[in-house]
């Protein structure tokens, strides 16, 4: 793969007219184009920049997120000492790595240490200071709304509206739908591992470059969530100044049962996320038969799509298909022009599909060679590093309608808004983080 060149003038300008286009999709569905407050706008995209700036260029802010990268590869190599003890000579990676074993186990583990952390009440601490931060810089926001988005940097969609769930049924409209951008734009600390060794493979370097990239795009989200939930729902009534107590009582009684009930969540959610991968993978396997087997086959499309792409795409598949129709979005924000269609490719599948088939996806083109540019990789790590899918819908408006069953029929209606705005702050984390790079 070629690296890039450094910061250019071009990529400056590539990278402002993609975020220009992102807003400017934003301002399109907002409810109320002429309360948009675009001090807060401001606010947020220069927060944005400036920690993209901090952890690409400042020594000791790239350090620090280093140093957390090898955290989590550390936790990793932890959980698969559990694993080899488990499964003996079949959780060796001598044959290659095995997803389900190398990658999707980590899930367990995590979701541990994120109940027992919780237990212990470390880890609303972290997102208290965190709130605090945002709050700082982006004074138009409340007191909750600053707390589950800061909680969503660290825990689930269903999850971090759990630490405010007693200030959830007074919430307003704009309040209610930064929630669930914000559940939408981020991506949890439970399935942070899998991502890393999915991406990272077997090479702890790699797995520390993917950690670092990792955690500074869940950051990045944060204030980008705000940005774009406000500019679609704009705050029309007053927020409420004063500070808002974080959820501290755990449901558990001891530490061994906080563990237990992490190990538990952890299962559930492996075996959900191995079994919808499974189903995903197979119907694009199925579509692809129709499209590529039949359809391009009989047409001649196959052969000119290879043609046209010199061999990177075998025929008329789902991924060509969603990547010709991103392409166009993926210029505007910077992504080389030889990777257009298959980073596009990516941010289609994982709006239609899910993350973990699209990064997946990465990781098999990454190791195939199919990227040309490193730049490209790593946007598309920032640019894939989200929840923002179809069927996170569904799974939003079941956590947060237990939580306020009155606002049932206003969280659904808000459920594809949401979907849209959460993709939006991934694709902005990406334009700033392309423009950077150059």
């Amino acid at each position: 793969m070629t690296g890039s060149n450094g910061f250019d003038f071009l990529s400056l300008l590539r990278g402002l007219l993609g975020m220009a286009v992102v807003l400017g999709i934003a301002w399109l569905f907002s409810a109320d184009r002429k309360r948009i407050d675009w001090k807060l706008v401001a606010s947020g995209i220069f927060l944005q920049v400036l920690m993209a700036l901090a952890i690409l260029y400042v020594p000791f802010v790239g350090v620090f997120f280093e140093f957390l990268g090898r955290i989590f590869v550390r936790m990793i190599s932890f959980t698969q000492e559990g694993v080899s003890f488990l499964l003996g000579p079949y959780a060796s990676r001598d044959q290659g790595t095995v997803f389900l074993i190398h990658s999707l186990t980590s899930l367990i583990f995590f979701s541990a240490l994120v109940s027992l952390l919780y237990y212990w009440g470390i880890l609303q601490r972290i997102v208290r200071a965190f709130s605090w931060f945002l709050r700082r810089f982006m004074r138009s926001i409340s007191g909750t709304e600053g707390l589950v988005v800061a909680g969503n940097v660290f825990l689930g969609m269903t999850e971090a509206p759990l630490m405010v769930k007693n200030y959830i049924p007074k919430m307003s409209k704009s309040e209610i739908f930064l929630v669930m951008v914000s559940g939408m734009g981020t991506i949890a600390g439970t399935v942070m591992g899998a991502y890393i060794g999915m991406l990272g493979g077997g090479d702890p370097s790699q797995q520390v470059f993917f950690a670092k990239h990792l955690l500074s795009a869940s950051v990045m989200a944060a204030p980008a969530a705000i940005v774009l939930a406000k500019m679609f729902y704009p705050q029309t009534e007053k927020t409420s100044d004063e500070e808002v107590s974080v959820e501290t009582k755990s449901e558990h009684k001891n530490a061994i049962e906080a563990l237990a009930s992490g190990t538990s969540l952890g299962v559930r959610l492996m075996v959900n996320i191995a079994g919808m991968l499974l189903v995903f993978i197979a119907l694009v396997a199925l579509v692809n038969y129709f499209c590529e087997g039949v359809i391009g086959r009989y047409t001649g499309l196959n052969d000119w799509i290879a043609q046209a792409t010199g061999g990177k795409s075998e025929g008329l598949t789902i991924q060509f298909m969603f990547g010709v129709i991103m392409s166009p979005l993926m210029w505007l924000i910077g992504v080389p022009t030889d990777d257009m269609v298959t980073v596009g490719s990516l941010l289609g599948q994982k709006t239609v599909l899910n993350e973990f088939v699209a990064y997946f996806q990465m990781q098999q083109w990454k190791s195939a060679g199919v990227f040309i540019y490193e730049k490209s990789v790593l946007m598309s790590t920032y640019l894939l590093c989200g929840f923002a899918n179809i069927s996170s819908i569904g799974m939003l408006l079941g956590g947060l309608s237990i939580l306020a069953p009155e606002k049932r029929s206003l969280i659904a209606g808000l459920g594809f808004k949401s979907m849209i705005a959460g993709a939006l702050v991934s694709v902005l984390s990406a334009a700033v983080i392309g423009m950077i790079l150059g």
